[in-house]
């Protein structure tokens, strides 16, 4: 019997510098990101931009890489210093009675923070939500600017991955779909990086 995960945790393939997050973009951005290991200049800095280290919940977003504009699926490699920056930094996207001090206090932090989290329904290889969340986190100005030139890594294309797996799926055969994901472990984020993001 499978030990279901907490209600908020984050969950992703990573190394001992570096986490893997997923983002899909139309393939005027996303292949020359492949092709270079580094965003271009076209992919705007200034704009908010959310990165999910949650495999399946990137499919749940794009359609298995097959919506409009979300043709390229990219798993981009960055570094634990920045994302965990962007943790520190983060506030909720969202106002919680209760959590935050009131409306007003809630609205200043978010338009003083970085970036952003959304905790929403993890999904299962069928793309059903399960109870429990998965994080997105949401970047912006200093942070966006931070992700696309200082903490990427690598860049890798892995539509032909999503499509695979996809396939798969659709033929019910889960067990091999799972063994093709990557393998999202449960990542070291005590109090000190999730007590603020989590109401």
């Amino acid at each position: 019997m499978s030990v279901v995960p907490p209600k908020y945790q984050i969950r992703a393939l990573h190394t001992e510098s570096t986490v893997t997050v997923y983002q899909a973009y139309d393939p005027s951005i996303g292949l020359p990101a492949a092709r270079e290991g580094r965003f271009p200049p076209a992919w705007k800095r200034d704009r908010m931009t959310w990165i999910k280290p949650s495999f399946l919940w990137m499919m749940y977003r794009c359609g298995w890489g097959l919506k409009e504009g979300q043709q390229t699926v990219l798993a981009v490699e960055i570094t634990r210093e920045g994302f965990e920056w962007a943790l520190r930094n983060a506030c909720l996207s969202h106002y919680v009675r209760g959590f935050h001090d009131d409306q007003a206090a809630w609205k200043r932090e978010l338009r003083q923070s970085p970036a952003r989290v959304q905790w929403d329904p993890e999904r299962d290889p069928r793309l059903n939500a399960l109870p429990y969340r998965s994080l997105q986190l949401g970047l912006a100005g200093e942070a966006s600017r931070l992700y696309a030139d200082e903490w990427t890594v690598s860049v890798r294309d892995v539509t032909p991955l999503a499509h695979e797996i996809h396939a798969l799926v659709r033929e019910g055969r889960l067990d091999e779909a799972r063994t093709r994901m990557p393998e999202e472990r449960p990542y070291p984020a005590g109090p000190e990086l999730l007590g603020h993001l989590v109401a």
